[in-house]
């Protein structure tokens, strides 16, 4: 820290500081209470069975498929915002960040607008054409991480591609470069940590999906029963295995917000 940021630091109101430390208290207390609830000798044999296993086997298996599908959208979209000027910019934004803050609830209740076998606005065409049928399935569990995910993705990707400084690209089109060309060899390694922290975070983000996949894919064991919602039901039957299953989604967190820390604050610290 420079001597200014000490100096600065050292000038803090000490109210300033009193309620830092109450934010902080307030964010812990729960994690702190959630690890005093787990059971620490038996957290693998509670992951690994039952209910428990399976629901966290299907959540590994539809967050990488959502993270992918994320990623194949994500990057063109993040391109777009980013890089081109065009009337309604704001406005995409706006539509892409929405499931960020719409209620999850409210995101599973949109998914079946669209894409619900009976009334959805593609869901029958889906069904009656190519037999696919989204709601009640692990494809909707998919679709609903997807959904809830792909924001993460594009939010991470866009900020990346505006901080390359642009001199790079130009002296690779200047050297003949095409335009194809200067994206994987340039533009693509140039953004490689923040397309590496947008995965990361959106991947966790689909692993601890719950609200949008209950209303929209169910909540049906051994088929679109998530870790999330194992947790849900297992408060009732089995409190071990579901602090047992906290704990993983926990580890898992953590685990990407530490390590992409440097990403998202633009230096290690």
């Amino acid at each position: 820290m420079s001597a200014r940021g000490r100096q600065i630091g050292a000038e803090t109101p000490k109210f300033v500081w009193v309620g830092a430390m109450l934010a902080l208290l307030f964010l812990s207390l729960p994690l702190v209470g959630l690890l005093k609830r787990v059971a620490w000798t038996g957290v693998f044999a509670s992951v690994t069975s039952g209910p428990a296993s399976e629901a966290l086997r299907l959540s590994l298996i539809t967050s990488v498929f959502a993270t992918a599908i994320a990623f194949i959208l994500g990057l063109p979209l993040a391109w777009v915002l980013a890089r081109i000027e065009f009337r309604g910019r704001s406005i995409v934004r706006a539509l892409v960040m929405l499931p960020m803050v719409l209620p999850p609830v409210v995101g599973g209740v949109a998914l079946l607008g669209a894409y619900g076998k009976s009334h959805g606005l593609i869901g029958g065409l889906l069904y009656d054409v190519f037999g696919i049928q989204l709601t009640f399935s692990p494809l909707g569990v998919v679709v609903a991480e997807a959904f809830v995910a792909l924001p993460f993705l594009v939010m991470a990707v866009e900020s990346g591609l505006r901080s390359i400084d642009p001199r790079y690209e130009e002296s690779a089109a200047t050297m003949g470069s095409g335009p194809s060309e200067r994206f994987w060899k340039v533009t693509l390694r140039l953004l490689s940590p923040s397309l590496i922290a947008g995965v990361a975070v959106a991947w966790a983000r689909a692993l601890g999906e719950f609200g949008a996949t209950i209303t929209f894919a169910g909540n049906i064991e051994g088929r679109t029963q998530t870790t999330p919602l194992a947790v849900y039901l297992l408060l009732e039957s089995d409190p071990e295995a579901a602090y047992a299953l906290s704990f993983v989604l926990l580890a898992v967190c953590v685990a990407v917000l530490i390590a992409m820390r440097g990403s998202w604050l633009g230096r290690r610290s």
